[in-house]
Protein backbone atom coordinates (compact mmCIF):
# COMPACT_ATOMS: atom_id res chain seq x y z
CA UNK A 1 0.00 0.00 0.00
CA UNK A 2 1.34 3.45 -0.93
CA UNK A 3 2.09 5.88 1.87
CA UNK A 4 2.45 9.67 2.17
CA UNK A 5 3.22 12.11 4.96
CA UNK A 6 0.00 14.04 4.25
CA UNK A 7 -3.11 13.36 2.22
CA UNK A 8 -5.15 16.39 1.13
CA UNK A 9 -8.74 15.70 0.07
CA UNK A 10 -9.99 18.35 -2.35
CA UNK A 11 -7.99 20.63 -4.65
CA UNK A 12 -10.10 23.72 -4.02
CA UNK A 13 -9.33 27.14 -2.62
CA UNK A 14 -7.79 25.79 0.59
CA UNK A 15 -6.52 22.43 -0.65
CA UNK A 16 -4.34 23.96 -3.36
CA UNK A 17 -2.74 26.27 -0.79
CA UNK A 18 -2.09 23.39 1.62
CA UNK A 19 -0.51 21.25 -1.12
CA UNK A 20 1.75 24.13 -2.12
CA UNK A 21 2.93 25.07 1.35
CA UNK A 22 3.52 21.54 2.66
CA UNK A 23 5.58 20.50 -0.35
CA UNK A 24 7.90 23.50 0.05
CA UNK A 25 9.85 21.05 2.23
CA UNK A 26 11.31 18.56 -0.29
CA UNK A 27 11.34 15.87 2.40
CA UNK A 28 7.56 16.06 2.92
CA UNK A 29 5.40 13.91 0.64
CA UNK A 30 1.82 14.92 -0.18
CA UNK A 31 -0.99 13.16 -2.02
CA UNK A 32 -3.64 15.56 -3.36
CA UNK A 33 -6.93 13.91 -4.34
CA UNK A 34 -9.52 15.78 -6.43
CA UNK A 35 -12.87 14.30 -7.48
CA UNK A 36 -13.06 16.58 -10.53
CA UNK A 37 -10.88 16.75 -13.59
CA UNK A 38 -8.09 19.15 -14.65
CA UNK A 39 -9.13 22.76 -15.27
CA UNK A 40 -8.82 22.54 -19.06
CA UNK A 41 -12.33 23.73 -19.94
CA UNK A 42 -11.65 26.94 -21.96
CA UNK A 43 -14.50 28.91 -20.37
CA UNK A 44 -12.83 28.65 -16.96
CA UNK A 45 -10.16 31.11 -18.08
CA UNK A 46 -12.58 33.75 -19.42
CA UNK A 47 -14.03 35.92 -16.63
CA UNK A 48 -17.21 36.85 -18.53
CA UNK A 49 -18.02 33.15 -19.03
CA UNK A 50 -18.35 32.53 -15.28
CA UNK A 51 -22.14 32.23 -15.28
CA UNK A 52 -21.95 29.68 -18.11
CA UNK A 53 -19.87 27.29 -15.98
CA UNK A 54 -22.67 26.62 -13.52
CA UNK A 55 -24.44 23.34 -14.10
CA UNK A 56 -21.72 21.95 -16.37
CA UNK A 57 -19.33 19.03 -15.88
CA UNK A 58 -17.09 21.20 -13.64
CA UNK A 59 -19.93 21.73 -11.14
CA UNK A 60 -21.27 19.24 -8.59
CA UNK A 61 -24.68 20.76 -9.39
CA UNK A 62 -26.26 20.28 -5.98
CA UNK A 63 -29.79 21.36 -5.09
CA UNK A 64 -31.26 21.99 -1.69
CA UNK A 65 -34.33 20.25 -0.35
CA UNK A 66 -37.61 22.14 -0.88
CA UNK A 67 -37.15 25.30 1.14
CA UNK A 68 -40.09 25.86 3.51
CA UNK A 69 -39.80 29.66 3.57
CA UNK A 70 -39.34 29.98 -0.22
CA UNK A 71 -42.60 28.41 -1.39
CA UNK A 72 -40.91 24.99 -1.27
CA UNK A 73 -38.54 25.80 -4.10
CA UNK A 74 -35.36 23.75 -4.44
CA UNK A 75 -32.36 26.09 -4.61
CA UNK A 76 -29.48 25.43 -7.00
CA UNK A 77 -26.25 25.13 -5.00
CA UNK A 78 -23.28 24.90 -7.41
CA UNK A 79 -19.85 23.78 -6.17
CA UNK A 80 -16.68 23.42 -8.20
CA UNK A 81 -15.80 19.87 -9.28
CA UNK A 82 -12.46 20.58 -10.94
CA UNK A 83 -8.91 21.53 -10.03
CA UNK A 84 -9.29 24.81 -8.17
CA UNK A 85 -12.69 23.82 -6.82
CA UNK A 86 -15.17 26.67 -6.63
CA UNK A 87 -12.39 29.19 -7.31
CA UNK A 88 -12.47 27.84 -10.87
CA UNK A 89 -16.20 28.51 -11.39
CA UNK A 90 -16.94 31.46 -9.09
CA UNK A 91 -17.44 35.13 -9.99
CA UNK A 92 -13.76 35.90 -9.21
CA UNK A 93 -14.51 38.52 -6.51
CA UNK A 94 -11.81 39.19 -3.93
CA UNK A 95 -13.44 40.27 -0.66
CA UNK A 96 -11.78 39.38 2.63
CA UNK A 97 -14.62 40.25 4.96
CA UNK A 98 -14.74 42.66 7.87
CA UNK A 99 -12.35 42.88 10.84
CA UNK A 100 -15.36 42.35 13.13
CA UNK A 101 -15.88 38.92 11.55
CA UNK A 102 -12.55 37.56 12.70
CA UNK A 103 -12.55 39.29 16.06
CA UNK A 104 -15.91 37.60 16.62
CA UNK A 105 -14.42 34.21 15.75
CA UNK A 106 -11.85 34.75 18.47
CA UNK A 107 -14.53 35.85 20.95
CA UNK A 108 -16.32 32.55 20.28
CA UNK A 109 -13.33 30.67 21.70
CA UNK A 110 -10.89 30.56 18.80
CA UNK A 111 -7.63 32.23 19.86
CA UNK A 112 -5.35 33.14 16.98
CA UNK A 113 -8.20 34.01 14.59
CA UNK A 114 -8.63 37.73 15.28
CA UNK A 115 -8.32 40.18 12.39
CA UNK A 116 -4.79 41.11 13.42
CA UNK A 117 -3.93 37.39 13.48
CA UNK A 118 -5.33 36.60 10.03
CA UNK A 119 -4.33 39.78 8.14
CA UNK A 120 -0.75 38.51 7.60
CA UNK A 121 -2.15 35.37 5.96
CA UNK A 122 -4.33 37.38 3.57
CA UNK A 123 -1.24 39.37 2.65
CA UNK A 124 0.94 36.27 2.32
CA UNK A 125 -1.15 34.99 -0.60
CA UNK A 126 -1.61 38.30 -2.33
CA UNK A 127 0.01 39.87 -5.36
CA UNK A 128 -1.88 43.16 -5.30
CA UNK A 129 -1.86 45.14 -8.56
CA UNK A 130 -2.03 48.45 -6.65
CA UNK A 131 1.16 47.73 -4.71
CA UNK A 132 2.11 46.99 -1.12
CA UNK A 133 0.57 48.81 1.85
CA UNK A 134 -0.53 48.25 5.43
CA UNK A 135 -3.34 46.04 4.12
CA UNK A 136 -1.83 44.57 0.96
CA UNK A 137 1.22 42.74 -0.34
CA UNK A 138 2.80 41.95 -3.68
CA UNK A 139 4.87 38.83 -3.02
CA UNK A 140 2.06 36.26 -2.95
CA UNK A 141 0.95 33.80 -5.58
CA UNK A 142 -2.63 35.07 -6.04
CA UNK A 143 -3.09 37.93 -8.50
CA UNK A 144 -5.61 40.54 -7.30
CA UNK A 145 -6.45 43.20 -9.87
CA UNK A 146 -8.82 45.99 -10.81
CA UNK A 147 -11.23 45.56 -13.72
CA UNK A 148 -9.35 46.05 -16.98
CA UNK A 149 -12.23 47.79 -18.80
CA UNK A 150 -15.15 48.43 -16.42
CA UNK A 151 -18.38 49.65 -17.95
CA UNK A 152 -19.38 53.28 -17.65
CA UNK A 153 -22.66 52.29 -16.01
CA UNK A 154 -20.82 50.58 -13.14
CA UNK A 155 -19.18 53.91 -12.35
CA UNK A 156 -22.65 55.46 -12.45
CA UNK A 157 -23.71 53.08 -9.67
CA UNK A 158 -20.88 54.42 -7.50
CA UNK A 159 -21.83 57.99 -8.45
CA UNK A 160 -25.45 57.31 -7.50
CA UNK A 161 -24.48 55.94 -4.08
CA UNK A 162 -22.25 58.94 -3.36
CA UNK A 163 -25.07 61.26 -4.46
CA UNK A 164 -27.31 59.60 -1.85
CA UNK A 165 -24.75 60.29 0.87
CA UNK A 166 -22.73 57.07 1.04
CA UNK A 167 -18.95 57.20 1.23
CA UNK A 168 -16.83 56.45 -1.79
CA UNK A 169 -14.66 53.46 -0.91
CA UNK A 170 -11.70 52.74 -3.20
CA UNK A 171 -10.78 49.53 -1.34
CA UNK A 172 -13.27 47.16 0.30
CA UNK A 173 -10.30 45.26 1.77
CA UNK A 174 -8.57 48.29 3.24
CA UNK A 175 -9.15 50.71 6.09
CA UNK A 176 -12.94 50.32 6.04
CA UNK A 177 -15.42 48.13 4.24
CA UNK A 178 -18.52 50.30 4.12
CA UNK A 179 -19.17 52.59 1.18
CA UNK A 180 -19.43 52.33 -2.61
CA UNK A 181 -16.72 51.38 -5.05
CA UNK A 182 -15.42 48.82 -7.51
CA UNK A 183 -14.65 45.22 -6.62
CA UNK A 184 -11.32 43.60 -7.35
CA UNK A 185 -10.96 40.23 -9.03
CA UNK A 186 -8.64 37.22 -8.93
CA UNK A 187 -7.45 37.79 -12.49
CA UNK A 188 -4.01 37.60 -14.07
CA UNK A 189 -3.28 38.87 -17.58
CA UNK A 190 -7.00 39.07 -18.25
CA UNK A 191 -7.64 35.43 -17.29
CA UNK A 192 -9.13 33.81 -14.18
CA UNK A 193 -6.51 33.24 -11.51
CA UNK A 194 -8.00 30.38 -9.53
CA UNK A 195 -6.39 28.69 -6.55
CA UNK A 196 -5.23 26.00 -8.95
CA UNK A 197 -3.65 28.50 -11.34
CA UNK A 198 -2.01 30.41 -8.49
CA UNK A 199 -0.89 27.68 -6.08
CA UNK A 200 -1.02 24.30 -7.81
CA UNK A 201 -0.10 24.50 -11.50
CA UNK A 202 3.29 26.13 -10.79
CA UNK A 203 4.29 23.24 -8.47
CA UNK A 204 2.81 20.19 -10.18
CA UNK A 205 6.30 18.99 -11.09
CA UNK A 206 7.53 18.84 -7.50
CA UNK A 207 8.65 15.21 -7.01
CA UNK A 208 7.18 15.13 -3.49
CA UNK A 209 3.65 16.05 -4.71
CA UNK A 210 1.32 13.47 -6.24
CA UNK A 211 -1.93 14.86 -7.67
CA UNK A 212 -4.71 12.51 -8.78
CA UNK A 213 -7.84 13.89 -10.46
CA UNK A 214 -11.07 11.97 -10.92
CA UNK A 215 -10.51 10.50 -7.46
CA UNK A 216 -13.61 10.35 -5.23
CA UNK A 217 -12.69 9.72 -1.60
CA UNK A 218 -15.21 7.24 -0.20
CA UNK A 219 -14.13 7.08 3.45
CA UNK A 220 -11.38 7.83 5.93
CA UNK A 221 -9.52 4.89 7.45
CA UNK A 222 -9.05 4.60 11.20
CA UNK A 223 -7.27 2.42 13.71
CA UNK A 224 -9.21 3.19 16.84
CA UNK A 225 -9.48 6.97 16.79
CA UNK A 226 -6.31 7.60 14.78
CA UNK A 227 -6.65 8.46 11.10
CA UNK A 228 -4.35 6.13 9.18
CA UNK A 229 -5.36 6.72 5.56
CA UNK A 230 -8.10 7.10 2.98
CA UNK A 231 -10.04 4.99 0.54
CA UNK A 232 -10.85 6.46 -2.86
CA UNK A 233 -12.46 5.48 -6.13
CA UNK A 234 -10.37 6.13 -9.23
CA UNK A 235 -11.09 4.78 -12.71
CA UNK A 236 -13.70 2.41 -11.26
CA UNK A 237 -11.21 0.86 -8.86
CA UNK A 238 -11.08 1.27 -5.08
CA UNK A 239 -7.67 2.22 -3.70
CA UNK A 240 -6.39 2.59 -0.15
CA UNK A 241 -3.48 4.83 0.83
CA UNK A 242 -1.91 5.22 4.25
CA UNK A 243 -0.76 8.45 5.84
CA UNK A 244 2.23 8.98 8.13
CA UNK A 245 1.17 12.25 9.72
CA UNK A 246 -2.24 13.74 8.91
CA UNK A 247 -5.19 13.72 6.55
CA UNK A 248 -6.41 17.21 5.62
CA UNK A 249 -10.05 17.32 4.56
CA UNK A 250 -10.71 20.26 2.20
CA UNK A 251 -13.82 19.13 0.35
CA UNK A 252 -16.03 22.12 1.18
CA UNK A 253 -19.09 22.90 3.27
CA UNK A 254 -21.22 20.16 1.70
CA UNK A 255 -18.75 17.36 1.11
CA UNK A 256 -16.46 17.65 4.14
CA UNK A 257 -19.28 16.85 6.60
CA UNK A 258 -20.57 14.18 4.22
CA UNK A 259 -17.23 12.37 4.23
CA UNK A 260 -16.86 12.71 8.01
CA UNK A 261 -20.28 11.13 8.50
CA UNK A 262 -19.60 8.33 6.01
CA UNK A 263 -16.43 7.63 8.01
CA UNK A 264 -18.15 7.42 11.40
CA UNK A 265 -17.72 10.99 12.68
CA UNK A 266 -20.94 12.81 13.47
CA UNK A 267 -24.09 12.54 15.52
CA UNK A 268 -24.03 9.07 17.10
CA UNK A 269 -27.77 8.50 16.88
CA UNK A 270 -27.99 9.44 13.20
CA UNK A 271 -24.95 7.39 12.19
CA UNK A 272 -26.01 4.31 14.09
CA UNK A 273 -29.47 4.53 12.50
CA UNK A 274 -27.72 4.25 9.13
CA UNK A 275 -25.58 1.35 10.31
CA UNK A 276 -22.33 3.34 10.30
CA UNK A 277 -19.79 2.30 12.92
CA UNK A 278 -19.14 5.25 15.25
CA UNK A 279 -15.61 6.65 15.51
CA UNK A 280 -16.38 9.96 17.24
CA UNK A 281 -19.68 11.38 18.45
CA UNK A 282 -19.68 14.95 17.13
CA UNK A 283 -23.30 16.15 16.79
CA UNK A 284 -22.16 19.40 15.12
CA UNK A 285 -21.03 17.68 11.92
CA UNK A 286 -23.27 18.95 9.13
CA UNK A 287 -25.02 21.48 11.37
CA UNK A 288 -24.61 25.28 11.42
CA UNK A 289 -24.91 25.62 7.63
CA UNK A 290 -24.90 29.30 6.74
CA UNK A 291 -25.04 31.09 3.40
CA UNK A 292 -25.62 34.53 1.93
CA UNK A 293 -29.02 35.11 0.36
CA UNK A 294 -29.60 37.37 -2.66
CA UNK A 295 -32.51 39.03 -4.47
CA UNK A 296 -32.17 40.37 -8.04
CA UNK A 297 -33.58 43.70 -9.24
CA UNK A 298 -33.01 43.80 -13.03
CA UNK A 299 -33.69 46.74 -15.36
CA UNK A 300 -33.69 47.04 -19.12
CA UNK A 301 -30.98 49.27 -20.59
CA UNK A 302 -31.59 51.79 -23.35
CA UNK A 303 -28.33 50.91 -25.13
CA UNK A 304 -25.59 48.29 -25.27
CA UNK A 305 -23.42 48.51 -22.14
CA UNK A 306 -20.33 46.97 -23.82
CA UNK A 307 -19.29 44.56 -21.07
CA UNK A 308 -15.68 43.46 -21.56
CA UNK A 309 -14.68 39.81 -21.78
CA UNK A 310 -12.35 40.44 -18.82
CA UNK A 311 -15.32 41.41 -16.61
CA UNK A 312 -17.28 38.96 -14.50
CA UNK A 313 -20.36 40.81 -15.76
CA UNK A 314 -22.55 40.29 -12.73
CA UNK A 315 -20.56 42.28 -10.16
CA UNK A 316 -18.36 45.21 -11.15
CA UNK A 317 -19.22 47.71 -8.42
CA UNK A 318 -21.05 47.59 -5.13
CA UNK A 319 -22.08 49.16 -1.85
CA UNK A 320 -21.60 47.84 1.69
CA UNK A 321 -23.85 49.54 4.23
CA UNK A 322 -25.31 49.36 7.70
CA UNK A 323 -29.08 49.26 7.24
CA UNK A 324 -29.69 50.08 10.89
CA UNK A 325 -26.95 52.69 11.20
CA UNK A 326 -24.80 50.79 13.74
CA UNK A 327 -21.33 51.60 12.47
CA UNK A 328 -19.68 49.62 15.29
CA UNK A 329 -20.57 46.36 13.58
CA UNK A 330 -19.89 44.86 10.16
CA UNK A 331 -22.15 46.03 7.30
CA UNK A 332 -25.33 43.95 7.08
CA UNK A 333 -26.23 44.68 3.46
CA UNK A 334 -24.20 44.38 0.28
CA UNK A 335 -25.65 45.80 -2.93
CA UNK A 336 -23.94 44.39 -6.01
CA UNK A 337 -24.15 46.01 -9.44
CA UNK A 338 -23.54 44.30 -12.76
CA UNK A 339 -23.91 45.46 -16.39
CA UNK A 340 -25.66 42.24 -17.50
CA UNK A 341 -29.17 40.92 -17.01
CA UNK A 342 -29.79 38.50 -14.17
CA UNK A 343 -33.56 38.20 -14.38
CA UNK A 344 -35.75 35.61 -12.65
CA UNK A 345 -37.49 33.06 -14.89
CA UNK A 346 -40.83 34.14 -16.28
CA UNK A 347 -40.11 37.85 -16.59
CA UNK A 348 -40.11 39.15 -20.17
CA UNK A 349 -37.42 41.59 -21.21
CA UNK A 350 -35.13 42.69 -24.00
CA UNK A 351 -31.59 41.35 -24.22
CA UNK A 352 -30.04 44.57 -22.92
CA UNK A 353 -30.00 45.34 -19.23
CA UNK A 354 -28.29 45.72 -15.88
CA UNK A 355 -28.92 44.23 -12.46
CA UNK A 356 -28.79 45.18 -8.82
CA UNK A 357 -28.41 42.34 -6.34
CA UNK A 358 -29.47 42.76 -2.72
CA UNK A 359 -27.41 40.53 -0.43
CA UNK A 360 -27.65 39.92 3.30
CA UNK A 361 -24.13 39.68 4.69
CA UNK A 362 -25.20 38.14 8.01
CA UNK A 363 -28.53 36.38 7.52
CA UNK A 364 -30.12 34.42 10.34
CA UNK A 365 -30.77 31.23 8.35
CA UNK A 366 -29.19 28.10 9.81
CA UNK A 367 -29.38 24.92 7.79
CA UNK A 368 -27.84 21.46 7.72
CA UNK A 369 -26.14 18.80 5.61
CA UNK A 370 -27.07 15.15 6.13
CA UNK A 371 -26.37 11.83 4.47
CA UNK A 372 -28.85 10.68 1.85
CA UNK A 373 -27.51 7.15 1.88
CA UNK A 374 -24.39 5.06 2.53
CA UNK A 375 -23.34 5.44 -1.12
CA UNK A 376 -20.40 7.91 -1.36
CA UNK A 377 -21.54 8.79 -4.89
CA UNK A 378 -24.94 9.93 -3.64
CA UNK A 379 -25.58 13.65 -3.11
CA UNK A 380 -25.98 14.98 0.43
CA UNK A 381 -29.27 16.26 1.80
CA UNK A 382 -28.93 20.05 1.92
CA UNK A 383 -31.42 22.23 3.82
CA UNK A 384 -30.67 25.96 3.76
CA UNK A 385 -33.68 27.44 5.60
CA UNK A 386 -33.34 30.79 3.84
CA UNK A 387 -35.63 33.55 5.20
CA UNK A 388 -36.65 31.68 8.31
CA UNK A 389 -36.14 35.02 10.09
CA UNK A 390 -38.55 37.91 9.58
CA UNK A 391 -35.73 40.38 10.21
CA UNK A 392 -33.95 39.00 7.13
CA UNK A 393 -37.07 39.55 5.04
CA UNK A 394 -37.39 43.13 6.26
CA UNK A 395 -33.77 43.93 5.42
CA UNK A 396 -34.23 42.56 1.92
CA UNK A 397 -37.30 44.76 1.45
CA UNK A 398 -35.26 47.80 2.43
CA UNK A 399 -32.48 46.69 0.09
CA UNK A 400 -34.85 46.40 -2.89
CA UNK A 401 -36.19 49.87 -2.16
CA UNK A 402 -32.66 51.26 -1.99
CA UNK A 403 -31.68 49.64 -5.30
CA UNK A 404 -34.68 51.35 -6.91
CA UNK A 405 -33.71 54.65 -5.34
CA UNK A 406 -30.16 54.33 -6.67
CA UNK A 407 -31.37 53.40 -10.15
CA UNK A 408 -33.67 56.43 -10.25
CA UNK A 409 -30.98 58.99 -9.52
CA UNK A 410 -29.83 61.21 -12.38
CA UNK A 411 -26.67 59.09 -12.69
CA UNK A 412 -28.75 56.41 -14.46
CA UNK A 413 -30.86 58.68 -16.67
CA UNK A 414 -28.76 57.87 -19.74
CA UNK A 415 -29.19 54.10 -19.40
CA UNK A 416 -32.38 53.36 -17.46
CA UNK A 417 -35.17 51.44 -19.16
CA UNK A 418 -38.11 49.75 -17.48
CA UNK A 419 -37.81 47.74 -14.28
CA UNK A 420 -38.08 44.08 -15.27
CA UNK A 421 -38.57 42.62 -11.81
CA UNK A 422 -40.31 42.85 -9.48
CA UNK A 423 -41.85 45.55 -11.75
CA UNK A 424 -42.66 49.20 -11.13
CA UNK A 425 -46.21 48.34 -10.05
CA UNK A 426 -44.95 46.14 -7.19
CA UNK A 427 -44.66 48.64 -4.35
CA UNK A 428 -46.32 47.37 -1.18
CA UNK A 429 -44.28 45.50 1.40
CA UNK A 430 -46.65 42.55 1.06
CA UNK A 431 -46.05 42.35 -2.69
CA UNK A 432 -42.29 42.75 -2.23
CA UNK A 433 -42.21 39.91 0.30
CA UNK A 434 -44.00 37.67 -2.21
CA UNK A 435 -41.42 38.58 -4.87
CA UNK A 436 -38.51 37.99 -2.50
CA UNK A 437 -39.73 34.55 -1.42
CA UNK A 438 -40.33 33.57 -5.05
CA UNK A 439 -37.00 34.75 -6.48
CA UNK A 440 -34.30 34.89 -3.81
CA UNK A 441 -31.42 32.45 -3.97
CA UNK A 442 -27.85 31.85 -2.93
CA UNK A 443 -24.66 33.82 -3.50
CA UNK A 444 -22.91 30.43 -3.44
CA UNK A 445 -21.17 30.92 -0.07
CA UNK A 446 -22.02 27.87 2.10
CA UNK A 447 -19.96 27.70 5.29
CA UNK A 448 -20.03 26.46 8.86
CA UNK A 449 -20.84 22.74 8.72
CA UNK A 450 -17.62 21.66 10.51
CA UNK A 451 -17.36 24.73 12.65
CA UNK A 452 -14.32 25.69 14.65
CA UNK A 453 -14.68 26.11 18.40
CA UNK A 454 -14.69 24.58 21.83
CA UNK A 455 -18.43 24.23 22.49
CA UNK A 456 -20.44 21.02 22.26
CA UNK A 457 -21.36 21.60 18.60
CA UNK A 458 -17.83 22.41 17.43
CA UNK A 459 -16.25 19.93 15.01
CA UNK A 460 -12.66 21.22 14.95
CA UNK A 461 -10.54 23.03 17.51
CA UNK A 462 -8.83 26.39 16.86
CA UNK A 463 -5.98 24.51 15.15
CA UNK A 464 -8.57 22.85 12.88
CA UNK A 465 -7.99 19.38 14.36
CA UNK A 466 -11.15 17.27 14.47
CA UNK A 467 -12.29 16.77 18.05
CA UNK A 468 -12.11 13.22 19.35
CA UNK A 469 -9.72 11.79 16.76
CA UNK A 470 -6.06 12.09 15.89
CA UNK A 471 -4.34 12.85 12.62
CA UNK A 472 -7.28 14.62 10.97
CA UNK A 473 -7.97 18.28 10.22
CA UNK A 474 -10.65 20.09 8.24
CA UNK A 475 -9.36 23.05 6.25
CA UNK A 476 -12.00 24.82 4.16
CA UNK A 477 -15.00 27.15 4.50
CA UNK A 478 -16.86 24.59 6.60
CA UNK A 479 -14.76 25.52 9.65
CA UNK A 480 -16.07 29.11 9.75
CA UNK A 481 -18.20 29.48 12.88
CA UNK A 482 -20.03 32.42 11.27
CA UNK A 483 -20.24 33.93 7.79
CA UNK A 484 -17.81 36.61 6.70
CA UNK A 485 -19.07 39.95 5.41
CA UNK A 486 -18.93 39.54 1.66
CA UNK A 487 -17.51 36.72 -0.44
CA UNK A 488 -15.84 33.60 0.85
CA UNK A 489 -13.07 32.67 -1.60
CA UNK A 490 -10.41 35.00 -0.16
CA UNK A 491 -11.18 33.93 3.46
CA UNK A 492 -10.95 30.25 2.44
CA UNK A 493 -7.54 30.81 0.88
CA UNK A 494 -6.50 32.57 4.10
CA UNK A 495 -7.70 29.56 6.10
CA UNK A 496 -5.47 27.37 3.94
CA UNK A 497 -2.47 29.62 4.57
CA UNK A 498 -2.97 29.68 8.34
CA UNK A 499 -3.63 25.94 8.51
CA UNK A 500 -0.40 25.22 6.61
CA UNK A 501 1.56 27.07 9.27
CA UNK A 502 -0.29 25.21 12.05
CA UNK A 503 0.48 21.86 10.38
CA UNK A 504 4.13 22.74 9.82
CA UNK A 505 4.50 23.83 13.44
CA UNK A 506 3.10 20.52 14.64
CA UNK A 507 5.48 18.68 12.31
CA UNK A 508 8.48 20.53 13.71
CA UNK A 509 7.46 19.64 17.26
CA UNK A 510 7.09 15.97 16.27
CA UNK A 511 10.55 15.96 14.72
CA UNK A 512 12.05 17.51 17.86
CA UNK A 513 10.35 14.92 20.06
CA UNK A 514 11.57 12.07 17.83
CA UNK A 515 15.10 13.45 17.90
CA UNK A 516 15.01 13.72 21.68
CA UNK A 517 13.81 10.12 22.03
CA UNK A 518 16.48 8.89 19.64
CA UNK A 519 19.22 10.64 21.59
Amino acid sequence: MTQYDYIVIGAGSAGCVIANRLTEDPNTTVLLLEAGNPDTKPEIQIPLECTNLLGTEVDWGYFSQPEPYLNNRKIFCPRGKVLGGSSSINFLMYIRGNPHDYDHWQELGNPGWSYQDVLPYFKKSENQQRGASKYHAVDGELSVTDFISPTIISQRFVDAAVALGYDHNPDFNGMQQSGAGFFQLTVKDGKRHSAAAAFLVPILQRPNLTTITGALVTRLLFEGTRTVGVEYLHERTLHQTRVNSEVILSAGAFDSPKLLMLSGIGDAEQLQALGIELVANLPGVGQNLQDHVVVPVPYEATSDLHTAITSNGIAESGLFLHSEGNLDTAPDLELIFGPILFAPPGYTHSSLGFTGLVTLTHPQNIGSVKLRSLDPKDTPIIQMNYLQSQSDVQKLIEGVKLIRKLFHTSAFDEFRGKEIAPGADVTSDTALVAYIRETCGTVYHPVGTCKMGIDSMAVVDPELRVHGVKGLRVVDASIMPTLTTGHTNAPTIMIGEKAADLIKAKGRVSQQVSAAIAS
